[in-house]
């Protein structure tokens, strides 16, 4: 009902791999299990745990101008929201936001092409090359190009790049796919960085120090698993780039929902008390307990046969946990052994569906597996990898 009472919407529930059933009434586990995609419904386990702590209502007349309330440079910026991502990234310590300013975009997505606008030349010849070290996030060839922009052009792998001209380097730490930290890799003075922080979270890898990068990119759905809600946001320190970013922003979407941004700001509030307040259950150390677990369970699985590896991690000191944690990343990078080829293929064949390493710009011996999926989905994962060893070893 709407007008002064409070729009109330119920969401329909994503079904899982194992929510599907046969004809029959039982339920097929020889589905496909999609872990390609960073879907983060793990999460669901402990929103579900705080009850209607997030819960936020709307009435009829509310949220109707372009505009909000508040006074940042980024016009459509509710100003709630601004107040909690300063929060929590004092709580967690990953990121100064002191002197820098704040963009909302749908997505992280809709920001790295507000950034590469934003940061690109518009006085030269030709457009400017962006390049990202391999293994790259595999959206980013897509995302620069898709427009067909004649200010900036995807130009590959930065450590093959070796042209004396400006360029963009996207810098994904910890890195998609493989989780490892980065730094920048050209060794250029004319670069120009965009730091894609995504993954920077203590569920992930250890908070060593607080972020200060003249461009940096947060989301909220790798951060609290809410991806539907379509709301990231960036750390401009430049006052320019930033008024360019928004300036973006309004040409292409005219702002971005009130209604996602006031409920992130709401999600991101409550997760920032569940850190304070020792009578909640702490979001990050949940998470990285499940992380951490689903790790030691893979790396069991792998290390019992002769056919896969994963990437390795350092022990790190975390300023957040204030104990040694070493890196549990969104995704493993599995890569096969010996004679095969196509990693990507040989899973499939066994209805786990993943990304092959040939859109990271790598080897199609590797393959991005998804951690972030319903315990349901993780789990018929493991039995089918220990039953493709056990076919291998069978042999």
């Amino acid at each position: 009902m709407c007008g002064t009472d409070a729009c109330l919407i119920k969401c329909s529930p994503v079904p899982s791999a194992t929510t599907e059933t046969r004809e029959n009434g039982t339920r097929d586990t020889l589905m496909n299990i999609n872990l390609d995609h960073g879907d983060p419904t793990m999460y669901e386990s402990y929103w579900k745990k705080m009850g209607n702590k997030c819960d936020i209502t709307f009435s009829g007349y509310e949220s109707l101008s372009y505009f909000a309330n508040g006074k940042s440079l980024c016009w459509f910026l509710e100003s709630k929201l601004e107040e909690e991502i300063k929060r929590l990234h004092n709580v967690v310590g990953n990121a100064i936001v002191d002197d820098y300013y704040i963009i909302v975009g749908t997505g992280s997505s809709q920001l790295l092409q507000a950034a590469l606008y934003a940061l690109s030349p518009t006085d030269e010849p030709q457009p400017i090359s962006v390049v990202s070290a391999a293994p790259f996030y595999s959206s980013y060839p897509e995302v620069t190009d898709f427009v067909r922009s004649g200010l900036y052009k995807w130009a590959g792998d930065a450590k093959q790049f070796d042209k004396d001209r400006p360029y963009i380097e996207f810098i994904t730490s910890p890195n998609n796919p493989d989780g490892v930290i980065r730094e920048p890799v050209v060794n250029g003075d004319q670069g120009i960085l965009i730091h894609d922080l995504a993954y920077y979270w203590p569920q992930y890898t250890a908070i060593t120090s607080p972020a200060s990068y003249d461009v940096m990119l947060f989301t909220v759905s790798k951060c609290t698993g809410h991806a539907g809600s379509r709301i990231g946001w960036a750390l401009a320190r430049d006052k320019e780039v930033a008024r360019k970013m928004t300036k973006f922003m309004e040409i292409s979407t005219i702002g971005v929902s009130k209604e996602a941004q006031l409920r992130a700001a709401k999600i991101l509030g409550v997760l920032s008390d569940s850190c304070l307040d020792p009578t909640l259950d702490n979001f990050f150390e949940y998470s990285q307990s499940i992380m951490t677990q689903r790790w030691q369970k893979l790396r069991e699985i792998v290390k019992a046969n002769d056919l896969f590896t994963l990437q390795k991690y350092p022990l790190q000191y975390c300023l957040f946990t204030r104990d040694f944690y070493e890196s549990h990343p969104a995704f493993a990078w599995l890569m096969c052994k010996g004679s095969e080829e196509d990693c990507e293929k040989l899973l499939k064949g066994h209805k786990i569906q993943t990304r092959s390493g040939r859109k990271f710009g790598s080897d199609p011996r590797y393959v991005r597996i998804s951690m972030l999926n319903r315990d349901e989905d993780f789990n018929i994962f493991l039995q089918r990898l220990m039953a493709i060893q056990g076919l291998t070893n069978g042999n």
